[in-house]
This record gives structure tokens, sequence and C-alpha cells, in this order.
């Protein structure tokens, strides 16, 4: 063999940015390999059917609870408030304060393990119907689509030249996207200040930093997320999405294309004979692919991308009757029901596995456990603090006093009068008011003096207890503390 047969190796380049791409395909012995995938942005098909209603309903549910939620009231008060100047919670007749801490663990524990629990039996169905990444990406989309027309026309409208018609569209989108945003910063920020004082300051510009802050940085995600990045945050920031398989197994239910039924997929006019033609169902009209909000193609098998929405099921099912063939080509299954050919009920029934059994139980322990201490909670708190202020002293009488400072949280919807009494020593005995009255769901500090008998106590801390009992209702607190006897 010649010399000149041997051919020369290739340089492989590696392009991480794309200043660089120019410069290296104008070596044509360079071999261009990109780190990176270039982005295409989706568009969207509209499309209607069984799951694009269920989809729309929650979009509605949602949204009515949380931009009506703040408005509702309950007493004299907003319904639902999260007071974190104040220190309160308030989930109208339920009032928490910060030593009820153990509550939002609970409900942050129920949370996750629902999520668990529904992962496992229906994959990402909560990231399709109800996440807020998908719930205002929809809003937004259609907000598009009413101003720059269906899927053809924005894709149009985007390659066209910049023109008086095409200004006016993208500007009016990008005003009412905004309005949109700042309106759901706006609500975000009255579940932490009452909102109608909060609607007050936004109409005169008179929202302190803190509020100010939010209402433009929830704003701006909303806009952001919802009407730039959309697939993005699912596909590339959303950590759901990266930990799921963890979660999922061969009897979750996902969506499922048929490859069996489908394959091998080809064009053909409703009165050809698919078997005849030696073809499947699928027609190759990629109309599962337009409609598909991340742009993945459902045919290849399970991606991570998918979000479950279904919105490829419901087209898909359109075609096929159009063409006359049964439904289902797309649909929810699992991946043991497609290659075991099961039945709805044989589907069903191997949901039911120990990983869901373990998830519900723990589930169903936790909420119970969450409700018991709910119905046995006294509706007061007590704090107490030795005041340092004021050191153990010898007052009239040849008396030792301590002084003490107390803090009740009444958690009621009505005032409270509270009896206060004190324990551990002999002798030991109020100097001091021991009956004081408490707003509804406020808060008070007292201050409390206990006198000892001179020779009541060696010199030194002795432990001694404050018992408060609730005199307009049953419940009744003891809080340790110490009283200090000097040298």
């Amino acid at each position: 063999m010649k010399p000149d047969d041997n051919p020369a190796p290739k340089t492989i380049s590696i392009v991480t940015s794309t200043t660089d791409a120019p410069a290296l395909e104008a070596d044509g012995d360079a071999e261009l390999v990109s780190l990176y995938q270039a982005h295409k942005k989706i568009y969207p098909r509209s499309v209607s059917g069984l799951f694009s209603k269920w989809r729309w309903g929650l979009v509605f549910f949602t949204q009515i609870i949380f931009y009506g939620l703040p408005w509702l009231e309950w007493g004299q008060r907003q319904a639902v408030l999260f007071d974190l100047g104040a220190r309160r919670f308030y989930i109208f007749g339920l009032v928490l304060y910060p030593q009820d801490f153990i509550y939002l663990t609970g409900i942050m524990v129920i949370s996750a393990l629902s999520l668990f629990l529904f992962t496992a039996v229906a994959g990402r169905q909560w990231c399709g119907y109800a996440c807020p990444q998908t719930v205002y990406t929809e809003i937004f989309l259609w907000i598009e689509k009413k101003i720059e027309g269906d899927r053809s026309a924005r894709m149009r409208l985007d390659g066209a030249p910049l023109s008086l018609s095409k200004f006016s569209r993208k500007a009016a989108k990008q005003v009412v996207w905004i309005a949109v945003a700042l309106w759901t910063g706006f609500t975000f920020v009255g579940y932490f200040t009452p909102i109608k004082e909060l609607a007050g300051l936004f109409a005169n510009w008179g929202m302190g930093p803190w509020e100010t802050f939010w209402v433009f940085f929830y704003g701006f995600a909303t806009y952001g997320n919802a009407g730039f990045m959309r697939e993005q945050v699912c596909k590339y920031m959303c950590p759901y999405a990266r930990f799921q398989s963890a979660m999922f197994d061969k009897d979750t239910l996902i969506v499922s294309y048929d490859t069996v039924r489908g394959e091998p997929r080809g064009p053909r006019s409703k009165k050809a004979d698919p078997v005849a033609l030696g073809l499947g169902a699928c027609v190759d009209c990629t109309l599962c692919v337009q409609v598909c909000p991340t742009g993945i193609d459902i045919r290849k098998g399970l991606q991570y991308e998918c979000i479950s929405c279904a919105a490829c099921i419901d087209v898909c099912d359109t075609v096929m009757d159009k063409v006359g063939y049964p439904r289902g080509l797309i649909r929810y299954s699992t991946q043991h029901a497609m290659t075991e050919r099961w039945s709805r009920s044989e589907v069903i029934r191997h949901m039911i596995r120990p990983r869901v059994l373990i998830y519900l139980s723990i589930l169903i322990a936790v909420i119970i456990a969450m409700m018991i201490s709910l119905s046995m909670r006294i509706p007061f708190k007590v704090d107490v603090v030795r005041d340092r202020g004021t050191l153990a002293r010898i007052v009239s009488g040849g008396k030792i006093e301590n002084v003490y400072r107390l803090q009740l949280m009444n958690a009621s919807e009505s005032p409270q009068r509270y009896r206060i009494t004190a324990t551990g020593l002999p002798g030991l005995k109020l100097a001091s008011e021991s009956s004081f009255a408490v707003d509804a769901t406020q808060a008070r500090w007292v201050v409390v003096n206990l006198q000892l008998p001179y020779d009541g106590a060696p010199a030194g801390s002795h432990t001694i207890h404050f018992d408060i009992e609730s005199l307009d209702s049953p419940g009744r607190l003891t809080e340790k503390s110490v009283f200090i006897v000097p040298r």
C-alpha cells in the first residue's frame, strides 16, 4: 500500500462556546463535536380531549384557591394568613405559634409522602396537571394563542420580519403576561401581609421594601418561568425529574406507546388496509410530538422529560377516530402491562405492591398522629423567662423575691382569662397579680413576682413550676423554671 493511501488522522475539537465554532469549521480536517444541544423553541399545538379537560379543570381549581383564598375572611380577620411579623399563622379556625412548628413539619412530611405515593402509583401526573410550572405555562400559552394565533400562526409570526403588526402583537402579549405575573406576585405576598392592607399600599405605592421585593421577585419568576423558560424548567431545573427514577418501577402508570400495535408506522389513506400494506396503527402524523409541551417523541419510549400530561393521548385518540382504528395506541399503562399485554383490571391489581403499601401505611399513620395531636392541643401557649435585669433580692418582711416574665399566647378565637400559680418550694407564693386576660388570637407579656421566706430553702438554684390554667375553657399547662436563693 502506498503511503498516500493512509488517510491523515482528523483532529477532533470539543466546542464549549459558539464563538469557537466558525474558526473550527474553516479547518477541513477538524471534526466538530459540540457538548451542548442547540435549543429550538417549542410551539405546542392546541389539543382537546378528556385529559385536556381534566388539565384545565385543575388549572381553574388551583387558581381559584390561590387567588381567592387570601380574600376570604374568617371572623374579623383573613382566613389564611402567615403573619411573620407577629409570629402567628392563621389557618381558618387554627392559630399556630412558633412553638407549633411540629405541625408544619408534619404537613411537610405528609406532602412528601403523598408525592412519593402518587409517583409510585401514577408517575409524574402531578407535573402534568397540578404543578405550578405546568399551570402557569398553560395560562401563558393560552394568552399567547389568543393574541398571536394558533401554532402555525405563531411560527409564521416569529419568522416574519419586524413590522408594526408583529410589534403590536408581541407588545400586547408581554403587557398581559406582566399583568398576570404581577397579580400572582401580589397574591403570594397577600398570604404574609393582610391582602386588603397590601392592596391599599400597592395602589398608593406605599409598600415596604419586604413587600416590594417579593411582589416583583415572585412576579418576575412567574413571568420568566411560564413565559420563556417553560419546558426548560421541567427538563433541566426541576429536581423532581432527576430523582423520579428512584420511585418508578415497571408497575408505575406512565404514558405509553403501544409499539406492538403501532409499528411499523407509516402514512396511508383512510380506506387502505394496514395489514395488506404491512403497517401498524401509527400513521406517523407526528401530532403527538407537536402537542407535547416538552417536545419529545413518546414513541421512543419512557423519557425523563415526559411530564405525563396526556396531551399525546388526546390527539392520538382523535387521529384513531378519524382513520377508524380503536383508541389507545398511546395510553396510560405500565411497562409490565405493555410487555405482558395485561388487561386494565390486571394493571390496577399490580399497582397494589409492597412499595405502595409502605408509603400508604406511613402516610396514614402520620395523618392520624397529626389529627390526634391537633384534637388534644391545648389552645394556649406559655413562655417563661426569668427577668435577668432584676436579680434575686430581699424585700420587706425578710422574704426573697425573684421576678419572671411570662408570655401568654391565646390560640383561640375568643378572649381568655388565665390564672397563674407556682409550686416547687414550701412557702412559695405569688406577690403580684395572678389572673390575666388575653384577647383572641393575641399574646401578652406579664410580670410575675415570686416570694419565698428567707429560710425557706438553702442558697442556690431550685426547680419550680408555673401552673397556668384557663378560666374560660378547659386547659392547663405547666412550665418549668428556677428560683434563685442568694448566698
